[in-house]
This record gives C-alpha cells, structure tokens and sequence, in this order.
C-alpha cells in the first residue's frame, strides 16, 4: 500500500533560514532555543523537528506559542489562542487563531511534517518489498509490524553522520559522486523553499545517495521521517493518525476537498492545515481508509458505517455521484478511557444529587432511556450511569456500532452484523439488532444494554421489560411526548399500553449558556407513571430540571417520587409509614459521590471499584 499523503496549507508564510543555520546542532546554543520557556526547551530537545518547526513560525508576528502539557477547561474562553500541546511522544498541534474567522487553526507537528520525503518513499518502499519476503515469521500485531519495519530500514538505509561529506561515504563511484554532489547542495537548501520544490514535482522521485554496500544515506531528519511516515501509513490511519491521537478531539470530518475540520473539546470548531485539494486523491485516500478497517468500499457500495482500531466510529460516502465536493468522512472519536459520572458532574452536566437519584434506581433495576438531540452526549451519560449496576449482575449489550465500555466482569459484548459485512471473515449473512436482543433474552441477563433504538427491536426491549428485564438504551428525540410519540408509531410500533414498562426518561441537550459557552447537560430526569386510556395520554412527573439561568439542578419531584415510594421501597420491604426515609438516602448517596470525587476518585474504573468496596462493606444497604 503506497503512502497516503495530504496536502499541508499553512496559513503564515514560513520565516526563510539562513543557510548556515543548523537547526540540529547544539541546541543550546540556538538564540531561538534559548527564547523557549522552560518546558518547551525540554520537548524541543525530545523532538528536534518541533524547534524546526518554530523556526518557521513568525514569532514576531504571533508572538512565541503558549506551551502546555494538558489543556484545562478554563482555556474555553481563551479569544485568541496561540498554543502548543502534545498529543502522543512525537507529535504536538499548535492553536492559532485566524483573524478572519471564528474557527482557529489546528495545526499538527509531525516529524515528516516539514522535511517533504514522500518523493523518497517509492524507491524505500520498492527495497522494503524485496526484504518482506526474508522474513522468518509474518508479524501478527501492529507491535510486531513495526518493529519488522523499523528494523528493515535499518537494514537498508544509514544516517549521515554529523560533519561527514556524502562522497566520503559513498566511495569511488563516480555516478554516485555525482549524486553525492547534488545532494549536498540540497542539503544546504532551506526546508522551506525544498517543499515548494518537492510540491512541484509531487509525482517524482528524487535520487538517493547510496554507500558501496547499498544502502541509502539519509540525513537524521530524513530517517526520522521515514521512519515514522512508515508506521503512520503502514500500520496506524495514516494522515488521521494526529487527530485519532488527540484526547481533546472529539469529532473529526472531511466535507469532500479541501480542509479537514475538527470539533475540540475545548475550542470547539478548529479548521485543520491538512487538506485534500483534488478529488481524485480524496477518494484513494477512503478506498484505502475503508479497505484497512476490511470494509471495501465502491460504487457499487458507496456508504459504509464501521469501526476503527481504535474504537471511534467512522462514516465514509464514496465518490461525486452522491456527495458533490468529493467523498467525504466523519469521525466520532470514542474516549479511551470513558467519562464517569463525577467527571460529568465536573463539567457540570449533572449534580450530585440528581447522579445519586439515578445510582439508586439503575441498582435496583429501572428501565432507563437517555434521550435527545445527535451529539447530546446520549452514549457518553449511559455508559457514565453503568458504574451504578451492581458488580455482580450479567449484562448483555446490543449495538450496531460498538462505543459502550462497561467495567462489569460478566459482561457480554454484541454487535450486529450487516448483510456482506462480515465477508472477510466468511459471515455473509445479516444479524441484525432484533436478532441480538431476542437471543439476550435466553442469556438470563440481569440488564440489557442497547446502544440505540430506533427500529422493530424496540418492540423486544419492551417485552423485555415487561418479562422483568431492567432494559438501558440511548434514543433520539428531544422530549418525553415526542420520545413516546416514536415509540408508537413507524417503524417502532409499540402498544401504548407497553410503554409504561418504561420507567426513567433522561432527557440531555447541547445547550448554549448566558456567556455564550455550548455545553451538555442533562435537561430533565422524568418518571413515566401510567397511560391513562381516557386520555391516550401519559402521566409523567420530572424529577429533576436543569435551571437555564443559574445552570444548576432543581429537585423539582423530591417527595413525589413514585419510582422510589412505590416501586424500589416496596422492593426492599419498606413499611408504608416509613417510605418518606427513602429520600434521605438519595441525600446520603450524594454524600458519597462527593467525598469520593473530593478523595480523587473522579475516573471511570476507580469510582467503579470504590462503588463496589462500598457495597461490599454494606454501606449502600438502605438504612445502613
């Protein structure tokens, strides 16, 4: 597979340097250095090519970037950032903003990012097929696959030592010395004006110097770039490796040609230097992107929905015919690590007491759907509220894309199958979600997690519920009447007198702040009480209301719940006298929730395990 390579439009013009200037030499020494605080001096000299790049940035004009190691959530309201953060050991991105437009700039560093050596990749890329086959064993993990890279080129290239002329190590060869000749001129070439030069001659190769022995010479910015230009495209995503490698990236999409946008968790919309500029190459680039995630795609099959390596989910459309400015792409990146409900608390989604609500009624057993807008946060608030299942239960989960991450041991993980999808494995056939769930049903679960409803399925989720299995899911619709209003009609058709197994409707929104801030938040929390046949209506009282001006949480049901009088308190055996008690364990639990985010227990698996040493004490008994 040839080398997947985009376009990279600055939006500054590059600084010349001076000939004589050695950006890679003592560092120390470099004037340049010396500006850089104390932190970037210590990634500069970890990453040479970050100071190269800073050599070309106009420092005069913007000012030296801002560098930081992690980006906090007060940054939000930062009007015109100029920054640098890491997002992986070798490649950093650079916020600029663009005095033209509201959207910024993301601009990645990579090591191949300046020193242009895709016309030096054919004549690589053609010995490292002659060594493949000496291999002694196929390398079965990416781990593996790039080692075998690594070590193959160093088996076919060298670095030029410092203060060593080209001819003196390729010998007596006088076509060679000639090569050697022109190289070292180029050498002395600024970088800037050798990637005008290669852009030019894009489809070229350039001639490489070799020893006696063979083997290429390469400068120690070319190796390096080489090297990792080989496990970016070989093995990772290619060009999309720095945006699958930020954390703080929370959506990635390519419109057709031109730029690749992004949409931060702390800047919100960015627009990318990196950019398709013909079409042609825009759709090598999903043909290639769709064939490494074993999803061909074609014209005959122009649309596909499927998973990365990573987890994120992906969309490709495929060609002119169907998407007019070229094929096009969009990313939802999955977290590593998923967001629990004291670090939703943390960006002010939910309160403490609200997440205590929900801790007692998926414990013991509530129907739940987390509904609303696309991009509401509906999967991140369900997979957040799982830590709230007890330990010991079996869970089954049903999706058509895989993005729940659950901390339970006993946990089955299930994903429908599209007809033709799973041809490269010899499953040809089609499983879909209704298939999954009415299978779930014979796994004796104690939860049904599904990742959305929003076809027939919807009808076994209810029978679920009606059987006594407590059922999970995401939905779309943005209030509890147009919630119910899909339910029971096409292509749902629920029975209106199933609903009502329905017990929580959490209601999430991407709402916009008085300072003007977009944020996610849980809109309201409601419990479906009954259907009234006279009516054809429904009864639903809402327990919590997120308040718009002062953006907090109002406990509007406290005393009026009917789930925790009615339902939980009978479970337990709660005497009708004594059921008002049940409220002060709310207030007890959002007690706990607080000392443990205080004691710094605000991760995903740590609140989990604390959750479950708790209970293991018998502290989470009512009344305890």
């Amino acid at each position: 597979m040839g080398t997947l390579s985009v376009e990279v439009n600055l939006p500054f013009k590059p600084e010349q340097i001076a000939e004589t200037t050695d950006i890679y030499g003592d560092l120390e020494s470099s004037a340049l250095f010396k500006m850089l605080p104390a932190n970037a001096k210590e990634y500069v000299r970890n990453n040479p090519h970050l100071l190269e790049y800073l050599s070309i940035f106009p420092v005069n004009t913007y000012g030296i970037p801002l560098f930081l190691s992690e980006l906090k959530p007060e940054l939000r309201t930062m009007k015109s950032p100029n920054l640098i953060y890491p997002v992986n050991e070798t490649t950093f991105v650079h916020i600029l903003p663009d005095a033209e437009d509201v959207r910024s700039f993301y601009i990645p560093i990579e090591p191949s990012f300046l020193h242009s050596v895709y016309d030096l990749m054919p004549a690589i890329e053609s010995r490292l097929i002659e060594l493949i086959d000496g291999l002694d064993h196929d390398p079965r993990t990416d781990q593996e696959r790039g080692d075998a890279l690594k070590a193959m080129l160093a088996n076919i290239a060298v670095i030029k030592p410092k203060d060593t002329d080209i001819a003196t190590l390729v010998g007596d060869n006088t076509e060679q010395k000639g090569i050697a000749s022109r190289m070292t001129k180029f050498l002395k070439t600024d970088f800037t004006a050798q990637k005008a030069q290669t852009k030019k001659k894009k489809k070229s190769s350039r001639i490489i110097p070799v020893t006696p022995q063979g083997k290429f010479i390469l400068t120690p910015e070319e190796y390096r770039a080489v090297e990792y230009l080989l496990i970016r495209d070989k093995i990772d995503m290619g060009a999309l490796k720095p945006f699958l490698s930020d954390p703080y990236i929370e959506d990635v999409s390519c419109d057709g040609v031109g730029p690749i946008f992004i949409e931060h968790k702390i800047f919100k919309g960015l627009k990318s230097v990196i950019e398709f500029k013909v079409s042609e190459e825009l759709d090598e680039f999903v043909i290639k992107i769709a064939e490494r995630i074993k999803r061909p795609i074609t014209y005959r099959n122009p649309v596909i929905d499927s998973t990365l390596p990573d987890g994120s989910r992906i969309n490709i459309v495929y060609g002119t015919d169907i998407s007019k400015h070229g094929s096009n792409f969009t990313i939802r990146k999955v977290n590593e690590v998923p967001l629990s409900i004291l670090n939703i608390i943390e960006n002010g989604g939910i309160d403490y007491m609200a997440a205590a609500y929900l801790w007692i009624c998926v414990e013991y057993g509530m129907s739940v759907f987390v509904s609303g807008e696309t991009a509401s946060g509906k999967t991140t608030f369900l997979n957040a509220i799982t830590t709230f299942i007890p330990p010991e239960n079996k869970i089954v989960s049903i999706e058509d894309t895989p993005e729940l991450n659950l901390p339970h041991r006993n946990w089955v993980r299930e994903v429908a199958l599209a007809k033709g999808k799973g041809e490269s494995t010899g499953t040809s056939g089609e499983v879909t979600m209704y298939d999954l769930l009415k299978a779930a049903l014979r796994q004796r679960p104690n939860q049904i997690l599904v990742g959305e409803i929003r076809g027939v399925e919807g009808s076994v989720a209810f029978s679920a519920m009606q059987t006594g299995h407590p059922v999970m899911s995401t939905f779309h619709a943005a209030s509890v009447e147009k919630l119910v209003q899909r339910l029971c009609g096409e292509p749902i058709n629920i029975p209106k007198t199933y609903v009502d197994n329905l017990n929580l409707i959490v209601l999430t929104s991407a709402v916009r702040r008085p300072d003007g801030q977009t944020v996610r938040r849980m809109t309201s929390c409601n419990e479906l009480v009954g259907y009234n046949p006279e009516t054809e209506g429904f009864t639903f009282v809402q327990m919590f209301v997120w308040e718009p001006l002062t953006d907090t949480f109002t406990w509007s049901g406290k005393g009026s719940s009917y789930l925790l009088e009615n339902k939980i308190a009978t479970m337990l055996g709660i005497p009708e006298s004594k059921k008002a008690e049940i409220y002060l364990e709310v207030d007890r639990r959002a007690k706990i929730l607080e000392r443990l985010h205080k004691a710094g227990y605000a991760r995903f698996w740590d609140l989990f395990h604390m959750i479950t040493k708790i209970k293991k004490q018998g502290l989470l008994a009512i009344g305890s």
